[in-house]
């Protein structure tokens, strides 16, 4: 089983040196694309991409490019739309926020806080949009996307 983060703090503390605690721990260190980290939510979560992508509400042909990895940086708002598309926890979206090249989400900040709040439950993309707006923050995905994303729909 690989080692969570504070495992890998700790043995860096006690290490003896760096070049050591960097052969003993390769196989913990994280080395995925976020293409590659996205096909394997989607295989263990048993997802369709298009289905994450109608759940996520982003624009379709914006959506495939991430995943098929073309769009390397994507917004943070775009990533958080797709982990809640995806249903992953809060803990997995760190991870698809770091391979995003995103800030991690950090619970002091209260837009954060709803943020997590919202993985921690399970809620939809549009949900979540309903409650940041509740609360005067911006939606993850603008009102002009979700009109875009319907109007191709019709």
């Amino acid at each position: 089983m690989p080692k969570d983060t504070r495992e890998l703090q700790n043995e860096l503390k006690k290490a003896e040196g760096l070049e050591n605690f960097l052969v003993d721990n390769q196989k913990d260190f994280r080395r995925y694309t976020l293409a590659e980290y996205l096909e394997r939510l989607l295989k263990e979560k048993n997802l369709s991409k298009g289905e994450v992508i109608e759940k996520s509400q982003l624009e379709r042909l914006y959506a495939y490019h991430i995943f098929a990895g073309r769009k390397k940086n994507p917004s943070r708002e775009k990533v958080i739309a797709i982990a809640l598309a995806m249903a992953l926890t809060p803990e997995e979206t760190q991870y698809l926020l770091y391979y995003a090249g995103a800030p991690q989400l950090y619970v002091r900040n209260p837009l954060d806080s709803v943020l997590w709040y919202a993985l921690e439950n399970r809620m939809s993309v549009v949900d979540t949009n309903i409650m940041l707006e509740n609360m005067a923050e911006l939606p993850l995905i603008s009102n002009e996307e979700n009109l875009h994303n319907n109007m191709k729909k019709h």
